[in-house]
């Protein structure tokens, strides 16, 4: 689900794609980020097309966590057009998360 890809400036890497993006801002050592990887890989299946997810790892790129203020991990981030469009923090249920999405897409 996940590709890896190389970007200068986030707003590059959202510009890049013509959907929505979904962002899970996320850390290697986080146990709840871990339970987000099927959930986010069902969100995948059943919204391709409508939207890209990508994930970026905080530890990575900590300028990106406090320019979003992110506090909570995981945190996933819905943008449109370049502009952030909704927030979840926490673990979601796909069955919860899915329509949640789907409202705003």
């Amino acid at each position: 689900m996940a590709v890896k890809k190389q970007f200068t400036t986030f707003q590059d890497l959202l510009s890049g794609y013509d959907l929505p993006v979904l962002v899970d801002f996320y850390a290697t050592w986080c146990g709840p980020c871990q339970m987000m990887v099927p959930i986010l890989e069902t969100v995948n299946s059943q919204l391709k097309g409508q939207l890209q997810v990508i994930k970026i790892d905080t530890d990575k790129y900590p300028q990106l966590a406090s320019e979003y203020h992110i506090e909570a991990l995981p945190t996933l981030v819905l943008f449109k057009n370049g502009q952030p469009v909704e927030r979840i923090e926490g673990v979601v249920p796909p069955e919860q998360l899915i329509p949640r999405l789907q409202t705003i897409l």
